[in-house]
């Protein structure tokens, strides 16, 4: 197996997901990558809300995207195993709140402009991020965008996820995990960025601790099973699996559908399925701010490896 390499560059990095998009890197199944990430705006600099801060040359107004890497004798149909070896952030971060017009900042009250910034200083040696007011947080650096593009034609924004992957935002994708997406085009073209020191589920503001990666080892293997309808993974925490919807209910029971599927294929009936569920499962808010929201389920690794 070969180690590939790809840094942010002008002709590297993009702002949306599309077919029709040319790969900056072709690999076999079974090779790794590294990636070196910007942060999700393509900032050269620390960002604390400062348009004038310098950006990447071309940079979009999606998020800053390493990509894509065609994966040869991937097809649609099959499923793409992105196994997360490393995930090392760089020395800064930013978190916004408030300060722009969403349901929830409106009911919360905070949607009044100006926004308000925190300034991270990260220490990926000792795990840990302290901003301008002193407080200290643990570093749980995860990526918030892993994923193909649909086999639809044009453009298509990275904010949304899709049962292919793609702005995610779930705080258990970190290092030590396995992403499956299902495959929806010819070499996956498989792309990755939106990098993430901390977050708590909901990511509630609309951001995490935005950073830019020193190294994000992946490795990208095509696997015939299993055939899924959306993203699922094993983490340190456990297995997930995930919903996404407009609507936070139906996101929910997505989800719970989804993990109800994975331990039928294990030998449960699927009314034991749910009852067991019940008993082990958590279920969590991913995200509520990328318009399609999000939910997953989390089966602990002690009830079922």
């Amino acid at each position: 197996m070969t180690t590939h390499s790809i840094e942010p560059t002008a002709a590297t990095l993009h702002y949306d997901f599309s077919r029709e998009r040319s790969p900056v890197l072709e690999i076999d199944s079974g090779d790794t990558v590294l990636f070196r990430t910007l942060d999700a705006g393509a900032h050269l600099e620390p960002f604390t809300g400062d348009r004038s801060c310098p950006r990447m040359d071309g940079a979009g107004p999606g998020h800053a995207l390493c990509g894509p890497v065609y994966v040869r004798g991937a097809r649609p149909g099959q499923t793409l195993a992105v196994e997360l070896v490393e995930i090392r952030p760089s020395a800064w971060g930013s978190t916004g709140g408030g300060g722009y017009e969403s349901k929830l900042n409106e009911r919360v009250g905070v949607q009044d402009e100006p926004m308000t910034w925190f300034a991270w200083t990260l220490d990926p040696d000792a795990g840990t991020a302290v901003n301008q007011y002193g407080y200290i947080v643990d570093l749980r650096p995860f990526m918030g965008v892993i994923g193909l593009p649909p086999d639809e034609p044009g453009s298509h924004p990275t904010g949304p996820p899709r049962f292919c992957g793609g702005n995610l935002d779930c705080k258990e994708l970190v290092a030590g995990s396995t992403l499956y997406l299902p495959i929806t085009v010819d070499g996956a073209l498989f792309s990755i960025g939106d990098g993430h020191g901390r977050q708590g589920d909901g990511e509630i503001s609309g951001m995490a601790i935005e950073c830019p990666m020193d190294r994000v080892e992946v490795k990208l293997s095509v696997l015939d099973e299993p055939r899924l309808q959306m993203p699922r993974s094993t983490t340190p925490a456990g297995w997930v699996t995930f919903g996404l919807h407009e609507d936070i209910e139906d996101a929910i029971h997505i989800a719970t559908r989804e993990m109800l599927d994975f331990l039928v294929e294990r030998g449960f009936q699927r009314k034991q399925a749910i009852a067991f569920a019940s008993v082990v499962v958590d279920v969590r808010i991913t995200q509520l701010v990328n318009g399609v929201v999000g939910a997953h389920a989390v089966l602990p690794h002690e009830y079922y490896r």
